[in-house]
């Protein structure tokens, strides 16, 4: 077997090849081969899979530069050197189905990465520097232990398919909704208990699996004309009056951080908005016209705010379905029942609504989602 991995290893150095198959090698250790003198600077591709590497070379990417694809699915890897944010031409890296307990910063240097898959490890939390990989299209999470994602995960902006099925993830981060290219979310099997109000605004995002989430009662109905998989969610939930209690909690939950009296869901016989709101899209319009005219000597001089209201004058909580006023407090909620779609005969075994969110009481009786 080692004769034959090393007589592998030379044919490619002595022909230049740009592709590497090295799967199913029973490889406890990288090989030197790869390493010697100076590496194979001229390979584009390396497959590894089904192998038994537990680390790799802090070298990689002096002898290995040209690496545009990786492929280390199926091994024993825990760590990865940081030196791999060296791989400035990498666009593909597969580690899915090892034993990584920590990602490490520097996979944020990976500028021209596109695919970055990571699923089946042991993971627990991703470095926010994910969020740096503005040309990164494919992240897949899925089966790992991971109770957040990276807040930061909106700055890829040309993200297109996200999975992260099969975590303990309690809440979608809201500023996934500006990923203006996203088109497939899942992240069925998780502990979600709401989905952020503006998901599914974009046009792209056609395709959102949020199945086995037990406690998820209500859809945002920017969702209504998408493809849904919601079998097996709200399956606690008994009638109307539950739904609207359940999404009264989860509402309360996305106002984390907001004083508790604010921490409220508006009725529908209410026809003042608080003045917590009143002062929040107050505020909202003058952070945005110091934004687009800041030399504007008619504007009053900016407002000293915390990083926590500035973060929300930004990221609104959503946007009125009616008017698409932007809401940072109450909402007021109306449920339409799921309608039925081509997956009709999984939604029956649910109790999803989708939820409507209007600004005010005056929105919430003209606005009609099944009209």
């Amino acid at each position: 077997m080692a004769s034959e991995l090393h007589e592998t290893i030379f044919m490619a150095k002595q022909e230049r090849h740009k592709n590497l198959f090295l799967n199913y090698r029973n490889l406890n250790h990288f090989p030197v081969e790869l390493l010697k003198d100076e590496g194979l600077q001229f390979l584009e591709r390396l497959y590894m899979k089904r192998n038994s590497l537990t680390t790799l070379p802090d070298s990689l990417a002096q002898k290995l530069p040209n690496l545009i694809e990786l492929y280390l699915h199926s091994n024993n890897i825990v760590i990865i050197p940081k030196a791999i944010g060296n791989l400035s031409r990498l666009q593909s890296l597969d580690l899915s189905s090892n034993a990584l307990q920590l990602l490490c910063p520097e996979v944020g240097r990976l500028r021209s990465l596109r695919h970055l898959r990571l699923s089946n490890n042991q993971l627990k939390s991703l470095p926010p520097e994910i969020g740096d990989l503005q040309f990164l299209e494919t992240l897949d999470v899925s089966m790992n232990q991971l109770a957040s994602l990276p807040d930061r995960l909106h700055r890829c902006s040309s993200l297109q398919h996200l999975s992260a099925d099969h975590n303990l993830l309690s809440r979608v981060p809201r500023h996934l909704c500006r990923l203006a290219r996203l088109t497939q979310l899942s992240m069925a099997a998780n502990r979600l208990t709401f989905l952020p109000l503006d998901l599914g605004g974009s046009r792209e995002l056609q395709f959102v699996f949020v199945d086995n989430n037990l406690d998820l009662k209500g859809l945002p109905s920017y969702l209504y004309n998408k493809v849904i998989g919601c079998s097996g969610c709200g399956v606690s939930v008994r009638g109307g009056d539950a739904v609207q209690e359940g999404q009264a909690e989860a509402l309360s939950e996305a106002l984390l951080g907001l004083p508790s009296e604010v921490k409220a869901v508006a009725s529908e016989a209410d026809n003042v908005v608080p003045l917590e709101e009143l002062a929040m899209r107050t505020l909202h319009r003058l952070y945005h016209q110091q934004r687009r005219h800041p030399a504007d000597v008619n504007l009053p001089p900016p407002i000293p705010l915390p990083r926590s209201l500035l973060d929300l004058l930004q990221f609104p909580l959503g946007h009125c379905h009616r008017c698409t006023q932007a809401m940072f407090t109450v909402i007021y909620p109306k449920l339409f029942p799921l309608r039925h779609t081509a997956l009709a005969g999984v939604h029956r075994r649910t109790t999803v609504s989708f939820v409507a969110y209007c600004c005010s009481s005056r929105c919430l009786r003209t606005f009609n989602l099944q009209a």
